[in-house]
C-alpha cells in the first residue's frame, strides 16, 4: 500500500469568501491560514502548495478581544540603529485593518517559500465589496 502524494498539477484551486465581522480577528486569521496552506482537503501533502484563494471581507468590523485592541502592538524594525517602529492595534484597525488581518495570517503561516506562495493567495478588504467576482467564489461554510 503506498501514501498518495499529491502533485501541484493535478490539483483545482477554489476561492473562498470569509466574512469577518463580529468574529475574533485571530480566528478569522488561523481559519484563512489553513485554508491558504489546504489543510481542510482530504489529499493535503505538506511539502506541496495544496491551499486555496481566500478573500476576507468586512476586516474593519473584526474584533479583538480582552484588552488587545489597547495593550498589543505590532513592531517592526527599519533596519537603522534605533529605527524600531511601535503602532497599537486600536490605530491600526482604525486606520488600515487590512494590514492587521495580514499581519495576523501571515504569521501563521510557515516562514519559507511554501508560505510566501501562500501568502500572495491571500486577498483582504475592509469593506463587503470585492473585485474578484470573475473567480466565483464561495462562500466559507464551515466554522470559524
Amino acid at each position: 500500500m503506498s501514501t498518495y502524494m499529491a502533485k501541484n498539477d493535478s490539483l483545482e484551486k477554489t476561492w473562498y469568501i470569509i466574512d469577518a465581522a463580529g468574529k475574533p480577528l485571530g480566528r478569522v486569521a488561523a481559519k484563512a491560514a489553513s485554508i491558504l496552506r489546504g489543510k481542510h482537503r482530504p489529499e493535503y501533502t505538506p511539502n506541496v502548495d495544496c491551499g486555496d484563494y481566500v478573500i476576507i471581507i468586512n476586516a474593519k468590523d473584526a474584533v479583538l478581544t480582552g484588552n488587545k485592541l489597547l495593550e498589543k502592538k505590532h513592531y517592526s524594525h527599519t533596519g537603522y540603529i534605533g529605527h524600531l517602529k511601535e503602532v497599537s492595534y486600536k490605530d491600526l484597525m482604525e486606520t488600515r485593518p487590512e494590514l492587521a488581518m495580514e499581519y495576523a495570517v501571515t504569521g501563521m503561516l510557515p516562514h519559507n517559500t511554501l508560505g510566501r506562495k501562500a501568502a500572495k493567495k491571500l486577498k483582504i478588504y475592509a469593506g463587503a465589496e470585492h473585485n474578484h467576482e470573475a473567480q466565483k467564489p464561495v462562500a466559507w461554510t464551515g466554522e470559524i
